[in-house]
């Protein structure tokens, strides 16, 4: 799925919550992490994918690369939210160039946007398995209002945009670098301040993907009502260990939150099911903030009757010695999709 990366390209994780930055070199011996790092953004900045303070924005990013002294001004960006739609689609057996020429008339009956509206892509997977007259296609579909809006960020913080990824397909790209995928259902979710991103793989192959409108955010703000404390003092309270000697209140407000997330994830999986009944998701893998909550984890577990563990972007990377090893450790769950990023390449469409 990838191939040699080309010099000259860095990731750029543009979240709600904060800002990331990955570059990596790809070496004969395997990938190289020569530079990470990111920054907190303030609430509003950038809301349910929307950037509602472009220059607060731009200052952040400006200021990201000057800090960890990256020179390269080619980056990679990713999308997603509701103004993305990814659908696995059967259509009559076509050549690429004809679908290229018709993808457009396929794609109005999967759409709830003006077609006028968005950018189309697509992947083509091959014959369907019951009819060799038809094939299944990936599509893709983007609003150019969102597209617009971060290309022109990142123009404005002085930089080149050269791919523009989705969200689900960066977590999938750096899954694939660093775990064995060969016939394992896998569903890969990353739980991050505002938007939590679903996708279920069947081998190397995306079968269901989806992003929800839930996150850290949501127990963030309950906490921080209750207790009058800022958002780093709430995150500490169920982050870490300290949840063991949180009240009785923070407690109920994590395992309401949590539940909540469990049941979104778990009619995810039961639509996969009804889709692929003779299949079994036996390993979630998880990544963003909430995967650091241990509570969540268990539950999840529970509820999904699967084996459920923390992603590892870094598992198969070498690193600069310049990195301390316990600090690698604690970002890793937030910086899959970065890692996604970084990993593409020039020409990559």
């Amino acid at each position: 799925m990838l191939f040699k990366k080309k010099i000259g390209i860095v990731g750029l994780d543009i979240g709600s919550r904060s800002i990331k930055i990955a570059e990596v070199e790809e070496k004969k011996k395997g990938y190289f992490l020569k530079k990470f790092g990111m920054i907190d953004i303030s609430p509003g900045v950038i809301e349910d994918g929307a950037i509602r303070k472009p220059e607060e924005a731009a200052d952040a990013i400006r200021q990201l690369f000057s800090v960890y002294r990256i020179k390269e001004k080619n980056v990679t960006i990713s999308i997603g939210g509701y103004s993305i739609i990814v659908k696995t689609i059967n259509v009559q057996a076509m050549d690429e160039a004809q679908l290229q020429e018709k993808i457009h008339f396929e794609a109005e009956q999967y759409i709830p946007f003006d077609i006028k509206d968005v950018n189309l892509d697509f992947q083509i997977f091959g014959e369907t398995e019951n009819n060799p007259n038809q094939m299944s296609v990936l599509l893709v579909a983007a609003k150019k209002e969102m597209i617009n809006d971060y290309v022109n960020l990142v123009q404005m913080s002085g930089l080149n945009p050269c791919v523009v990824d989705v969200d689900a397909f960066a977590l999938q790209n750096i899954y694939e670098i660093n775990y064995e995928t060969e016939g394992e259902n896998v569903a890969l979710i990353d739980i991050g301040a505002n938007k939590t991103t679903l996708n279920i793989l069947k081998g190397n192959v995306s079968v269901f993907m989806r992003d929800v409108s839930l996150g850290c955010q949501q127990i963030n703000n309950k906490i921080i009502t209750m207790s009058r404390c800022s958002v780093e003092e709430a995150e500490k309270l169920y982050h870490s260990e300290q949840i063991r000697n949180a009240s009785k209140d923070i407690i109920e407000i994590v395992e309401s939150v949590i539940t909540d997330w469990s049941t979104e994830i778990r009619r995810a999986l039961d639509f996969f099911y009804s889709t692929y009944p003779d299949d079994n998701i036996k390993k979630i893998v998880l990544s963003g903030g909430g995967a650091n909550i241990k509570k969540f984890r268990e539950l999840l577990a529970d509820e999904a009757a699967a084996e459920v563990e923390i992603i590892n972007p870094f598992k198969n990377f070498s690193v600069d010695d310049g990195f301390d090893s316990s600090y690698i450790e604690r970002i890793a769950p937030q910086s899959a999709i970065c890692m996604g990023l970084a990993i593409r390449k020039m020409n990559d469409k």
